[in-house]
């Protein structure tokens, strides 16, 4: 009784994602929106999985991802609210 699978497995490339797939998924987000991820990608034109293609999105072709090392502000924001907040909000293991 678990869930239903998220797309059809067969014919489904894995694997490295090319240039051109990565344009096609970047353009159709500008042009339509995210949307539904389950349906994305027959829209798209893309033989992937809808999981595939959000977290490509998500963690590699967003506009607003930053990658890279903290910049100096951002190192001394992040030691200072560790100093006011501390730990509080990490969920533990132990009672």
């Amino acid at each position: 009784m678990g869930r239903s699978a998220c797309c059809e497995k067969v014919g489904l490339k894995r694997g490295k994602w090319t240039v051109e797939e990565d344009e096609k998924l970047v353009k159709y987000i500008q042009s339509n929106g995210e949307g539904s991820w389950k349906s994305l990608p027959k829209n798209a034109g893309l033989l992937r999985c809808g999981k595939s293609c959000r977290l490509r999105w998500i963690n590699y072709l967003r506009g607003d991802l930053k990658r890279g090392y903290f910049s100096v502000k951002e190192d001394e924001m992040i030691v200072m609210l560790h100093k006011s907040f501390g730990n509080r909000f990490v969920k533990s293991s132990i009672p």
